[in-house]
């Protein structure tokens, strides 16, 4: 058989042996002045699976990027990419653009070096798992996945094959996000007393959501769009972006779909290490829908860190709020809040920690995609800001406090609980 190695391939083989080789060597590219800025080493060709809603936005960012083009789109709905890849087309002037269906035929191509992925819920990881597997980069919408056994999977992976991670939670890219996480992690309030995450929830009023069995409508692969979830009628409301995110066969609900983000940045501010960033212990209730949108639309969760601060995780607007002995910060999208106020204003001396800087989630991606560098928002961090989404659900789930290991990553004690750690995925899909 004929091997036909192009220059992509070889930079690409060049660059995953940098990377398995980290100890001895560091990561490396050819420089634009070698070969040109429009070298086949300085672009990045991006595929993007999932282009309805979050998904056209991220690609359309990613589009926006230096030297950077979407060679191709996957979607089950024919409209959206069949659309999505002609407002590319149209854009670079030629059919460079391949619009797809089945996201194992976007994920095969050789050309593609990086995969945006946008999907349903249910399907991140294993999509995640797919690309990383074949060799691409992947920039992952949160939450990341739907069992800690998933999370497992892809940390793995990714670290296996030397690939770049970017998590969807782009508050790790604004600077008043990682100010308020600096004072923290600097001593700024003093030590730490107490932890409260609250995260929106929304998207369950007007309605329970469907259950009455509709014939599928033409341009829709149903079965795909189902993928590892269990197979269910198809309704007006399940292949929608609430269906999407409020039916427990495809997700958690917001306690992750928007939990992410506050969890992100309480990680972040304690040190993005399992032993102080997640808590050991959790006990609550959840109060779960009914109808197709049956995910806890409310929750109240209690526990506890390693170090004996307590930790609160409620419904409310996006924050994460840290009491200490001589003040609060309070770290949100919308903005920084301290107490005392001027607290806000205080600069990082030079001596002091410094977080990861980044303008710009999707520019961070795309510049680690080139130089091999770590992300902002890497798999390591993805994982212990979601675990936290899967313990809290577990103890919802099973009513009782559920003690957990976060350097071992076990459950003590609880057997029932510890088999919820995994999640069984429709045949032939698996992990």
């Amino acid at each position: 058989m004929k091997i036909r190695c192009t220059r992509r391939a070889f930079l690409r083989g060049t660059v995953v042996g940098a990377a398995s080789a980290a100890a001895v060597a560091k990561p490396w590219i050819i420089p634009s002045h070698l070969l040109g800025a429009d070298a086949p080493s300085n672009q990045v060709a991006v595929g993007a699976i999932g282009v309805g809603g979050r998904g056209g936005g991220l690609v359309q960012e990613a589009a926006a990027q230096p030297n950077t083009k979407i060679v191709a789109v996957c979607d089950v709905f024919r409209d959206r990419r069949e659309k999505m890849a002609q407002t590319f087309n149209q854009r670079y002037g030629g059919q460079v653009c391949t619009p797809y269906n089945d996201l194992r035929e976007l994920i095969d191509r050789p050309d593609i070096d990086a995969v945006i992925i946008a999907t349903p819920d249910h399907w991140h990881v294993l999509a995640a798992l797919m690309a990383v597997r074949s060799g691409k980069d992947v920039y992952v919408e949160k939450p990341l996945g739907l069992s800690m056994e998933e999370l497992w999977a892809i940390r793995a992976a990714v670290q296996r094959y030397g690939r770049i991670f970017q998590y969807g939670t782009q508050q790790r890219s604004m600077a008043h996000i990682r100010h308020g996480c600096e004072l923290v992690r600097n001593g700024r309030i003093g030590k730490i007393q107490a932890v409260e995450v609250t995260a929106p929830s929304y998207g369950f009023e007007g309605g329970k959501g469907s259950l009455e069995p509709i014939p599928v409508p033409d341009g829709l692969d149903y079965d795909l769009w189902l993928g590892p979830a269990p197979w269910r009628p198809y309704t007006k409301d399940r292949c929608t972006r609430w269906g999407a995110y409020w039916c427990s066969d495809n997700a958690h609900g917001f306690i992750g779909g928007w939990g992410a983000h506050p969890l992100t940045d309480m990680v972040w501010a304690l040190g993005d290490r399992p032993e102080t960033a997640v808590p050991v212990e959790y006990e609550g209730t959840g109060v779960w829908g009914t109808g197709l949108f049956d995910a806890p639309h409310h929750w109240d969760i209690r526990g506890q860190f390693a170090n004996g601060v307590p930790f609160h995780f409620t419904p409310g607007g996006d924050c994460v709020t840290f009491t200490g002995e001589r003040g609060k910060v309070a770290i949100s999208r919308g903005g920084l809040r301290t107490e005392p106020a001027e607290l806000a204003k205080e600069k990082i001396g030079p001596n002091e920690i410094h977080l990861y800087d980044s303008p710009n989630h999707m520019g961070n991606f795309i510049d680690c995609v080139r130089s091999r560098q770590p992300s902002v928002a890497p798999v390591e961090v993805a994982v212990l800001s979601d675990t936290v989404t899967q313990l809290s659900m577990i103890a919802i789930i099973t009513g009782r406090k559920i003690r957990w290991d976060p350097v071992q990553e076990k459950i003590l004690g609880d057997p029932d609980a510890e088999r919820l750690l995994r999640r069984a995925m429709r045949s032939p899909w698996r992990l």
